[in-house]
């Protein structure tokens, strides 16, 4: 039985949710992608708790943005997060791709999370 590609996302997440936790000195950064949009978090998972969020609908990028479901915007998302989290003291994090495949948009956003300064 071939699986749709949803399928195969879900089965790629839950995959990748057994490996990869979140803690507080290094948060897990969580990353959904839909058609339009893509959103990014950083996540305490033994306390449960959200550290920092960025989307293509923050109102810091929405103005500068000329589309919110390409590369570029991507890009602005991953230093936005970089941005908000080394305010906070936190400079390496675990990715979690939700399922996705590093390719297209989670990889830019991953790769301009790298260079404004998180490691991964």
């Amino acid at each position: 039985m071939k699986l749709t590609r949803k399928q195969s996302t879900h089965r790629r997440h839950r995959r990748i949710r057994r490996k990869v936790q979140g803690t507080t000195e290094r948060p897990r950064v969580a990353v959904f992608r839909s058609n339009q949009h893509i959103y990014v978090q950083a996540i305490d998972d033994t306390q449960h708790h959200t550290l920092a969020t960025a989307s293509t609908l923050d109102p810091d990028l929405r103005a500068s943005l000329s589309g919110t479901a390409t590369c570029e915007a991507s890009a602005k998302v991953g230093e936005l997060l970089a941005k908000r989290l080394q305010d906070k003291g936190i400079d390496k994090v675990v990715f979690d791709r939700g399922g996705n495949l590093y390719h297209g948009r989670v990889q830019a956003l991953a790769e301009a999370a790298r260079e404004a300064g998180l490691q991964f």
